[in-house]
């Protein structure tokens, strides 16, 4: 019986795009069986925030039925085209694209940079960056887009670039605009090693405070030689990946080759 069950989770799980209504139908079994939401989201693969956002706007765990839920979705989505054709501001627009799909998508990478431990307005604003073609947005799109006041959005805006993983210009229309740079992750993984490296001079720091001889010392001393060796090996790593994604394909080829070996040493016997 149990082997039946996961044949038919299995059957109707569509990755990506819109919940069908078999999924619904999922859906409403597993919170009937007091399913954990993870647990719906794993058997579906659906990300997690996808079955808690669709259960909370449809009536929350006791309440959900799946045929209501399918029927409120599709007069939600009729209600948003007239909207989306008139040129609303969302930065993942166009390109025949599911906009379900990509609203699905972009909580989806909010929550995981939550889960990172950016606040939750923080990550809305920089996952908008992130899917924006234009990798750039205005403050005005922004508050638009996630229905927010200025304020949250300013507040964002400057932890972001205190940060430095964004930046800010004015267009020819004199807005400011916000960038994110496309090697974002990599002073991402940067600021994320020296902030290793800070936590192990504050644990050495400890050690002579607290005497060598210590208990307390000598955790202090393995804290600050793992988060060391950790902090020497993200920015190593950072900067090998970094040297072999911008280097272009041209430069490659047009670098000098070096001395053959093998030749070099037939050259040596010979002589």
């Amino acid at each position: 019986m149990l082997a039946a069950s996961a044949k038919q989770w299995r059957e109707i799980t569509v990755p990506g795009g819109r919940l069908t209504q078999a999924e619904r139908q999922q859906i409403a079994l597993g919170l009937a069986d007091d399913l954990a939401y993870a647990e719906i989201a794993r058997r579906l693969e659906r990300p997690t925030s996808t079955i808690t956002r669709e259960v909370d706007r449809n009536g929350g765990p006791t309440a959900y039925r799946a045929d209501l839920a399918h029927r409120a979705t599709e007069r939600r989505a009729r209600r948003r085209k007239p909207a989306a054709s008139r040129g609303s501001a969302a930065p993942a627009q166009g390109r025949g694209r599911d906009e379900e799909a990509v609203r699905e998508y972009e909580e989806s990478f909010t929550t995981l940079l939550m889960q990172q431990g950016l606040p939750k307005m923080t990550a809305r604003v920089l996952t908008c960056l992130f899917i924006a073609d234009t990798g750039s947005v205005t403050a005005s799109e922004l508050v638009q887009h996630l229905q927010v006041s200025p304020a949250s959005v300013s507040k964002a805006i400057g932890f972001l670039e205190e940060q430095g993983l964004i930046r800010r210009e004015r267009d020819e229309r004199r807005r400011e605009r916000y960038f994110v740079d496309g090697d974002v992750w990599y002073q991402s993984t940067i600021a994320s090693a020296h902030g290793v490296a800070q936590i192990a001079a504050t644990a050495r720091q400890g050690v002579g405070v607290l005497g060598r001889d210590s208990p307390a010392a000598a955790r202090l001393e393995n804290i600050a030689r793992f988060s060391e060796f950790v902090s020497e090996s993200i920015l190593r790593a950072a900067e090998q990946v970094r040297d072999v994604l911008y280097t272009k394909p041209e430069a490659i080829r047009a670098a000098p080759a070096g001395p053959d070996p093998d030749h070099g040493q037939a050259a040596t016997e010979a002589g």
